[in-house]
């Protein structure tokens, strides 16, 4: 059983450094989660790193700018990785081709700026889907919309034998109170209608790769067992961290916040219920990152 939790404090002089999930942790999508943010900084301010392990499908010079639109103050954070940086990496070294059916939305366009990290890195040119080499998924065209009506298209990439790059594994995310798709729900309809997709943020191993990387640029390498990763998606940030072997904890107030019926603390019983459903095992369990 997860064992619940009241602040990070009562935890956090275990670990050396945090792996921090930003969406439904620290900001709601709309704006900073002002508990959150003083946990993080009276972390920082007793020697802890925090690296913001985020699937935003964008890289880490906009994230940051989002925080500041958001009001989560730098103070609270060491370094970002994203899931975006990591998938850019894998499109610029030909993962899925040079000419690539773009899906998402017109915000996105940054995606495809050269990436100097990577050396001879290919052309990427954007096509239409029937002149494509592969697929580069950011999120739905319209994150309202059922991820279903994208089956027409996905059809004709499976039989043109098309891989799907997913830069941002999450089926959905809460903005504010508007929950909408993401990227993950089309990679997953592509792979259930046969298709083959590539992840690069939580829980696939290439973030955590990044974000080790990261947090060792800060200093000294950190061992992963003086590691906590934190996050509210148990099929992303948990799954990713038990893949990893690092401990986490879970913020049931965020994506699960009715099933584990949280309001201030989650409900024990619904909790174990959930996370039994789910064959997840957090280390530990808070209401809201705090």
């Amino acid at each position: 059983m997860s064992r619940i939790v009241s602040t990070l404090a009562e935890i956090s002089h275990q670990y050396d450094a945090l792996f921090v999930d930003l969406w439904g942790c620290v900001h709601n999508g709309v704006k900073a989660m002002p508990e959150a943010v003083a946990a993080l900084q009276t972390y920082r301010a007793s020697g802890g790193k925090v690296v913001l392990v985020t699937n935003a499908p964008r890289p880490r010079a906009g994230v940051k700018k989002q925080l500041v639109h958001f009001g989560v103050p730098e103070d609270a954070w060491d370094t970002i990785a994203t899931s975006g940086d990591s998938a850019r990496s894998a499109m610029f070294r030909g993962a899925v081709g040079e000419k690539v059916y773009f899906i998402g939305e017109g915000r996105d366009q940054s995606f495809f700026k050269p990436l100097d990290l990577v050396e001879d890195p290919v052309n990427i040119t954007q096509v239409p889907l029937d002149e494509a080499e592969g697929i580069v998924c950011l999120g739905p065209f319209d994150p309202m919309a059922d991820p279903a009506l994208m089956r027409p298209e996905f059809l004709l990439a499976k039989q043109k034998g098309l891989k799907l790059l997913c830069a941002n594994p999450d089926l959905v995310v809460d903005r504010g109170e508007t929950r909408e798709w993401c990227a993950g729900a089309l990679a997953a309809l592509y792979t259930e209608m046969g298709g083959e997709s590539l992840y690069f943020g939580k829980p696939h191993p290439p973030i955590y790769d990044l974000a080790r990387r990261r947090l060792s640029a800060l200093g000294k390498p950190i061992a992963d067992d003086r590691i906590l990763a934190i996050g509210d998606g148990v099929l992303t940030d948990v799954a990713g961290a038990m893949g990893e072997d690092i401990d986490s904890l879970f913020i049931t107030g965020g994506l699960a916040r009715e099933e584990t019926k949280t309001v201030n603390d989650p409900d024990a019983k619904a909790l174990e219920s959930y996370l039994t459903k789910e064959q997840s095992a957090p280390t530990y369990s808070i209401g809201y990152l705090r």
